[in-house]
């Protein structure tokens, strides 16, 4: 075994910790589940440990609300699939990565009913609507930005671009194509919505 195999085996948790871990790991698959099985605003902590099948305590422990549960868990899970920031060096290869990196993301079984629950729920309950932005939306349009950014700086685009704007057209007419009105999504497809992000990302200013 080599130094770096030893390094990565000597921070493994163990003992409580490695089953705190453990817990943690069960009581977010359940999560997620009940999320995307009853919705955000009929799902309780208590139904929760049911399906984790552990205690109340364990619950409370980590969280002390159904809202600091949902949002933690939900950025962890968006931060593992942010959209990269680091650049191609072509502002039409970034936004066919974009587009295919956030279709892969939105076809998984629970993504799709968890995601239009929330944004739904958001319209309704302003405190989870600002958790949610801040922990989850703020971050992946950092990144979006900052690839715009990149471009502004290749000259790619005007330097009077709106990124607000910009960064808005980026995803908005992919999430509303598979989350609200359906559709092919085949390649054709992502060659199209490419050229016509493009297109409007450059009128944007």
């Amino acid at each position: 075994m080599d130094a770096t195999s030893r390094n990565a085996l000597d921070r493994r948790p163990t003992g409580s910790a490695a089953l705190r871990e453990s817990v943690t790991e069960t009581i977010r698959g359940a999560v997620f589940e009940e999320l995307a099985e009853t919705g955000y605003a009929r799902m309780s902590m208590e139904a929760v440990t049911r399906r984790a099948h552990v205690g109340k305590a364990a619950l409370y422990r980590r969280w002390p609300s159904k809202e600091a549960m949902v949002v933690e868990l939900v950025s962890e899970a968006a931060a593992a699939h942010l959209p990269r920031a680091a650049g191609s060096g072509s502002l039409r290869a970034d936004v066919e990565r974009f587009v295919r990196d956030t279709m892969a993301d939105l076809r998984h079984p629970l993504v799709g009913r968890i995601v239009p629950d929330l944004v739904a729920e958001s319209a309704r309950n302003p405190s989870l609507r600002d958790a949610l932005h801040r922990a989850v939306l703020a971050p992946r349009r950092a990144a979006v930005a900052e690839l715009l950014r990149q471009a502004v700086d290749r000259g790619e685009l005007p330097e009077d671009t709106d990124l607000s704007l910009a960064v808005d057209l980026f995803g908005a007419p992919l999430y509303f194509r598979m989350l609200a009105v359906g559709g092919p999504t085949d390649d054709a497809y992502v060659t199209r919505l490419t050229g016509a992000v493009l297109a409007a990302v450059a009128a944007s200013h």
